[in-house]
């Protein structure tokens, strides 16, 4: 996969973030925050990988997620995060009754982590958007090796939502159809990965829980 020179510098980042990630687990095993970022840093860090080692970083972040949950039972943040990662998982996996499941799991998390925060806009669009997984994923599938470019796309390239939707403009109605597609894909994608970078701001995540 070719890398613009915006997304190596965002990969370089989120590396350096991971290993900071790390370092501070050894210092804090019990820093749920913590855990929260290294999992987010791996999330958006598949995208820039094959599909085949996407799974398996998608695989870490869901342990780091979990790990964070189990310090911090109300953290509705490692609840959003894990809906994530189990769409993310649902469109990688081309079995649709495996993925089906998973789309049930995320569709589970965001709505727990909704309860938490009553009121979450993002939570509620991601409660929508959840219902939208299997028919795209059957729409990913179908064309291949659709997934890997959607992956692609998520990165922040020239291929993202913005100019997918706008390549449709003034063409047949055909063409529009498959650029309205390709936005709804890149579209989840991104909502799946932006992840980190709304972990990362201070406001996002609120004031740190009094005990962790």
């Amino acid at each position: 996969m070719e890398f613009s020179p915006a997304d190596f510098d965002r990969l370089m980042m989120l590396d350096l973030a991971r290993n900071a990630c790390e370092e501070q687990y050894m210092k804090d095993p019990l820093d749920s925050e913590n855990l929260l970022k290294w999992g987010g840093a791996l999330l958006e860090l598949s995208q820039f990988q094959s599909v085949a080692d996407a799974k398996i970083m998608l695989d870490v972040a869901l342990s780091k997620f979990e790990e964070a949950l189990k310090i911090n039972p109300g953290k509705h943040q490692a609840l959003w995060c894990l809906g994530n990662a189990y769409s993310s998982q649902a469109f990688l996996n081309p079995d649709s009754d495996e993925a089906q499941v998973l789309f049930d799991k995320a569709a589970e998390y965001f709505q727990r982590a909704e309860i938490q925060d009553p009121g979450n806009e993002m939570y509620l669009k991601s409660m929508e958007v959840a219902t939208e997984g299997p028919k795209l994923h059957k729409e990913i599938h179908k064309h291949g090796g659709m997934i890997q470019q959607a992956l692609a796309a998520g990165g922040g390239g020239e291929g993202g939502p913005s100019s997918s939707s706008n390549a449709g403009g003034g063409k047949k109605k055909n063409k529009k159809k498959n650029s309205d597609f390709t936005y709804d894909v890149c579209g989840w994608i991104i909502l799946a990965f932006g992840i980190v970078a709304w972990v990362g701001m201070a406001k996002s995540l609120g004031p740190p829980p009094p005990a962790r």
